[in-house]
């Protein structure tokens, strides 16, 4: 069967064209963003990095908001067991849309509090004082300790 050469070079002139145009495309988006980011926003892998290394640095981090009674259910549940934590007010973050949006590719969920207890994430307000009521909470931290000294 023969083949139709201006077929062929019509769907390589279109393939052409369309990789083309997704480049131009690409390229411009890249140069000029988007509508709905200014430029003082963090690109999303920074705020990524910045959650994992926080979360890696801490054996307890709280990604909060000052006005979420959910968040200061956490921090109190901390707070009657005397555990430090490392709190990361989202709403005083001038990038704190980016690190919430992190949080959820992190973790699937969209609320706050993300609390984060020897590197993995254990739930919001509520999971956080049930594990203290349960007196689990004390265990995980107890559990960061104890690796902080194998490693040394």
């Amino acid at each position: 069967m023969p083949v139709d050469c201006r077929k062929v070079w019509a769907l390589q002139l279109r393939e052409g064209i369309y990789h083309l145009s997704k480049q131009l495309t690409t390229s411009f988006a890249n140069r000029m963003g988007n509508f709905f980011s200014n430029a003082t926003d963090l690109p999303q892998f920074d705020a990524l990095k910045m959650v994992e290394e926080t979360v890696s640095k801490n054996c307890v981090v709280i990604f909060s908001k000052t006005t979420c009674p959910y968040c200061s259910m956490a921090k109190e549940a901390f707070n009657s067991i005397n555990v430090s934590y490392k709190a990361i007010e989202l709403d005083e973050l001038e990038n704190g849309s980016q690190v919430q949006e992190a949080l959820h590719e992190m973790t699937g969920g969209r609320t706050v509090p993300k609390v984060f207890v020897n590197g993995a994430c254990i739930g919001g307000g509520t999971e956080t004082r049930n594990l203290n009521q349960e007196g689990k909470l004390l265990q995980l931290v107890q559990q960061c300790n104890i690796r902080a000294d194998i490693r040394t």
